[in-house]
């Protein structure tokens, strides 16, 4: 085959030229002729073709255009069609770049400018603001006119005098010297004092449009932020019209069933014969597979949907629960009378909704690599280019985002209907991770996190650095709706040079107070992919059990690993939910970035072999697939405040009355999420050094300690003594002290109290000065 010739432009903006298009896995990438004329990129397989046959276009005004890598890009139209090309050479693929992209702004341009006339209602009368907005825009597009045509005369007058001057040179160089060398000079030196002055005035008519450019796009930004803003409130009072909506209907059905005549016990229990035999014959049965092949799309009954204020779809008819029974509030305070919101409640505090947009600071891993040559590896400090300015700490109480699952779980009636609740929130923990790929914040030995919701959503939470060497936290959270919740986490790494797999070590602990039903866990495993070239992607894989440590109930969820090859919906998770006896009640299908479902199984049987591994399949039939989780959308702008949740984005916002060790007043992550990049890798390498010589303190304080006790005497005749080998280290938790856990029987860092009262009063005496 031939070398591919460049690309070639013709008249009326049009760009020819081969490149290579990925046809299939069988013949790869094929040679094509590709044009590009009008904003439509069209292709042929020879040139021969352009006259009758047109193997494919893609319109760019809505394309994507992404750059795979030094040869390879991609076009994308919605979906629709994608183009995956590579070009010869670097330079060659430039090219096509930068044509590509000059049609795309030239299409858009004129799609914007037929839009724009076509909107045009001249018997629609304006607003009241509008006329004066726009009488204002005209007016500065006048004077930014103006302004333009300044720059565009004193450009023919440099042109001008610029000539004139390169005539008197080439003049000089051919007199003699004389009587008219004198003149020459004189004549020169007036057109260089011409060509002077002109240019002043050129450079001073571009300092007055750039000024008056950037004063009328401060206004403009302005003016769009208070309009997000407005837009903001508008919504958040939306959401509290609703809930007050929500309250009253719940009321007013409480008190219709209050006043309503006795029912019939023979009919009637935790749910009424009829509406159960209504049911029966409204849902329609299907099989569900324990590895389904296909999400179940059938809508769910309104009846079932119980909204709180969040996208949590509750199953409590499903369960025989009473609409007209006390809110959930309403029976926590009644229970906990001293608890703080047992009091006059407080206005609830308005919470940030943005932070500063993340810089666009290039990542050089050779500068970073070269600077690392010789130096102990414990020792290299990894700029904050990696990191998202939030410490693992906070990423950890990230887990409470859907903390209304359990809210909802410890309302439920069955432990089996508890488990499909526990199950989801399990996995809702992972929905926040889908776009994040910066890493966390290691956080300093002692250092803390907490995050009071009380007002919110009824629950505490705490976190601790309670290990350095290996890294461990330590995580309580407590909620007056019942439920607490405890995790000691440590994480192992592998890196396999394309991808880097975190293996999360530990249990999770979840316990209801009503019922006493203890549920634990673990974690899956998270692969960040591309980490050398391409696009950072992170998935998850691995398998969860849910137990029930006093019932025996169990939910088994299968995280499937993506493939490119398979069929399945990508981040598919599916489980099933059984009890002791290992029969099936419930079964979950969904993703671990978007939703999960759920179905109650009302047979099993045996199905076909499964070839890929030779066992075989069980297939359950249920009734209709319900809503039980969905994740709730990103804030508006995520994109450049690192994927953010809205939770998310409140983590690191300044409160007063924190332990002086929080997260929250940590120097280095405040300047990085306040775009000072340099300053923070400074501060985070003064912040690791001195951690480094507080631990080399403490050991000497232990084996100080250590030498002066009764067994120091014996190890001196010993010359091999294993103790010698082992590092000293006396550094305990403040808040955590690690003890067996009664439900498991495995030690674990639990909390020992003492941090709500000493922020009650202001008492922070015990902790150390780590920043």
């Amino acid at each position: 085959m031939s070398e591919p010739k460049a690309p070639t432009a013709a008249p009326g903006d049009t760009y020819k030229g081969w490149l290579f298009k990925w046809t299939n896995y069988i013949k790869g990438y094929q040679r094509r002729w590709f044009v590009l004329s009008n904003g439509l990129l069209s292709y042929y397989r020879t040139q021969a073709e352009m006259g009758h046959t047109c193997r494919g276009t893609i319109n760019l005004a809505t394309a994507n255009i992404a750059v795979e890598d030094s040869c390879n890009f991609v076009i994308s139209n919605g979906g629709a069609q994608t183009y995956h090309l590579k070009a010869s050479s670097e330079v060659e693929r430039q090219r096509w770049i930068t044509a590509l992209e000059l049609a795309k702004a030239k299409a858009v341009r004129m799609q914007a400018e037929s839009d724009d006339s076509g909107d045009e209602c001249p018997t629609t009368p304006p607003a009241a603001g509008q006329g004066s907005r726009n009488s204002e825009v005209q007016s500065t597009l006048r004077t930014l006119g103006s302004k333009v045509e300044d720059l565009s005369t004193c450009n023919d007058l440099i042109a001008k005098h610029g000539s004139a001057l390169q005539r008197s040179l080439s003049e000089l160089e051919g007199i003699k010297l004389g009587g008219e060398t004198s003149d020459k000079i004189r004549q020169v030196t007036e057109r260089a004092t011409l060509f002077r002055i002109t240019s002043n005035a050129m450079i001073n008519a571009c300092r007055d449009f750039l000024a008056l450019a950037q004063a009328h796009s401060k206004r403009w930004q302005k003016a769009l932020q208070a309009e997000r803003e407005q837009r903001v409130r508008l919504e958040e009072t939306l959401e509290q019209l609703a809930k007050q909506h929500n309250h009253l209907e719940r009321a007013f059905r409480g008190a219709t069933v209050l006043a309503a005549p006795p029912s019939n016990p023979a009919t009637d229990s935790k749910g009424s014969g009829k509406g159960d035999a209504s049911d029966d014959e409204e849902n329609e049965f299907f099989d569900a597979c324990e590895e389904v092949q296909e999400f179940i799309t059938v809508p769910a009954d309104p009846k079932y949907h119980r909204r709180s204020g969040s996208n949590i779809s509750g199953i409590s008819s499903e369960m025989g629960m009473d609409d007209g029974t006390t809110s959930l509030d309403e029976q926590s305070l009644a229970s906990n009378p001293e608890s703080p919101q047992s009091h006059e409640l407080e206005p609830v505090r308005k919470r940030r909704t943005r932070i500063p947009d993340k810089p666009n600071y290039s990542l050089n891993l050779w500068s970073i690599m070269k600077n690392c040559i010789g130096k102990e590896l414990s020792k290299i400090p990894m700029p904050v280019n990696f990191n998202e300015p939030i410490s693992m700490l906070q990423r950890l109480s990230e887990d409470l985002e859907y903390s209304e699952l359990l809210d909802r779980a410890a309302k439920c009636q069955s432990s089996l209907e508890q488990l499909c609740y526990v199950a989801a929130f399990t996995i809702s923990s992972y929905s926040t991770t889908v776009h994040r790929t910066g890493k966390p914040f290691n956080p300093l030995l002692g250092e803390t996190f907490e995050l009071d919701r009380l007002q919110e959503s009824g629950y505490r939470s705490l976190c601790e650095q309670v290990s350095h060497h290996p890294p461990a936290a330590a995580h309580h959270a407590i909620s007056v709706r019942g439920w607490t919740l405890r995790q000691e986490i440590t994480v192992a790494s592998k890196f396999r040079g394309k991808y880097l797999s975190i293996m999360p070590l530990g249990s999770i602990h979840c316990i209801f107070e009503k019922s006493n039903n203890h549920y634990s866990w673990k974690k899956v495993t998270t692969t960040v992919h591309n980490i050398i070239v391409g696009k950072l992607w992170i998935d998850q894989s691995g398998e969860i059990d849910v137990i029930n440590h006093r019932t025996g109930d169990r939910c088994h969820l299968k995280f499937a690993p993506y493939s490119y090859f398979s069929r399945d919906v990508a981040r598919k998770v599916t489980g099933v939910v059984t009890d002791k006896d290992g029969k099936a009640h419930y079964v979950l299908s969904g993703t671990w970035d978007e939703k999960m479902e759920f179905s109650r199984v009302m047979q099993s049987s045996r199905g076909g072999e499964d070839g890929a591994e030779g066992r075989q399949k069980t297939v359950y039939q249920t009734l209709k697939a319900r809503e039980l989780w969905r994740k709730n959308p990103l804030p508006e702008g995520a994109e450049t405040m690192y994927y953010f949740s809205s939770l998310a984005l409140t983590l690191n916002e300044p409160e007063d009355g924190v332990a002086p060790t929080d997260s929250r007043r940590r120097p280095d992550q405040r300047l990085m999420e306040q775009g000072l990049w340099d300053e923070a890798n400074a501060e985070k390498q003064r912040l690791e050094e001195k951690q480094r010589s507080v631990r080399r303190e403490r050991e000497r304080e232990a084996a100080r300690l250590a030498s002066t006790s009764e067994d120091a005497v014996i190890e001196d005749f010993i010359t091999d003594s294993p103790l010698k080998s082992i590092p000293q280290d006396n550094y305990k938790a403040l808040w955590f002290e690690r003890q067996e856990d009664h439900g498991m029987g495995e030690p674990m860092h639990i909390y020992k109290g003492g941090y709500w009262e000493a922020k009650e009063q202001n008492n922070w005496d015990a902790c150390p000065d780590i920043f």
